[in-house]
């Protein structure tokens, strides 16, 4: 009988592989990760991966016997003063706690991290030789850490092909650009999630085109002004494929640790949707 059926896997040894996935300490300073909810020696069997913490992760946990959910935005993010079930922004947090769901949240430190939400993003689009747009001095398995990627196509593609590839990788909503596009796209800069503060790291490392989401109207109007192609995949697009890429970190250390613990991703959609189309 293989020697992992005897392993009893708590929240700490999950905590400890994360450390190595993405280590706290990648994490940025107004960020909140680690464990949020629960108990370290909370027993795991099975966990529940999702990008959002909504209340209907809740009934999907118990459904396939999650004792641990990991989110990618926390759950907690501002100071609590209650903890109500009739409240948007608490229900989740209370049906956990009610349920004995344990919540761990694995955000901007998986940001930085090698592995994760950029380096997900940066090898959808098959980039090569990257390295973060704006490093944090730090290392992760052997690989400079930091937000962003930037890197290189195998070969220069029209902007017309870079759009096809990247909607066809994202399956996002929409696709929203600023600035002029070049007749040839070589080197990528990628930052998911709201990064568009850092659009001119992007332009000053000579990126041919920056990809992000929740692009400010000022960022877009000025990277009209540089003649800097800027495009919005959406938040939920351009971070919802790490959490596959997670998932298969989480179930490899699992798996070299002998520790018998399933991992699934949630079933999310984007909360924002397309209400009226419009090509011209």
């Amino acid at each position: 009988m293989p020697l992992f059926l005897f392993i009893v896997v708590k929240v700490q040894n999950i905590l400890n592989i994360l450390q190595g996935i993405a280590p706290l300490d990648l994490a940025q300073s107004w960020d909140n990760v680690g464990l949020l909810v629960g108990s370290p020696d909370g027993r795991v069997t099975s966990i529940l991966l999702a990008l959002d913490p909504a209340t209907a992760l809740i009934a999907e946990a118990e459904q396939c016997n999650a004792e641990l959910i990991i989110t990618h935005h926390p759950a907690i993010f501002h100071p609590l003063k209650s903890l109500r079930s009739d409240r948007p922004s608490e229900k989740f947090l209370h049906a956990a706690v009610q349920t004995g769901i344990h919540v761990i949240g694995c955000h901007t430190n998986l940001d930085a991290a090698y592995g994760g939400v950029n380096d997900v993003l940066a090898q959808l689009l098959n980039l090569q030789e990257t390295v973060p747009l704006l490093p944090d001095g730090g290392e992760c398995s052997g690989k400079k850490t930091g937000l962003g990627r930037i890197g290189v196509l195998t070969e220069p593609v029209s902007s017309e092909s870079f759009l096809e590839q990247l909607s066809a990788v994202l399956s996002p909503p929409w696709l929203l650009e600023a600035g002029s596009r070049p007749e040839q796209v070589s080197r990528v800069a990628v930052c998911g999630g709201s990064c568009s503060d850092i659009s001119a790291t992007a332009l000053a490392a000579g990126a041919d085109v920056f990809i992000t989401s929740e692009v400010k109207h000022d960022v877009a109007r000025w990277a009209e002004e540089a003649g800097f192609w800027l495009i919005d995949g959406g938040h939920f697009a351009t971070e919802y494929p790490a959490m596959e890429g997670l998932r298969q970190l989480l179930v490899e250390r699992l798996e070299a640790s002998a520790m018998a613990v399933q991992v699934q991703c949630a079933r999310q959609e984007p909360p924002l949707r397309l209400a009226v189309g419009k090509s011209c």
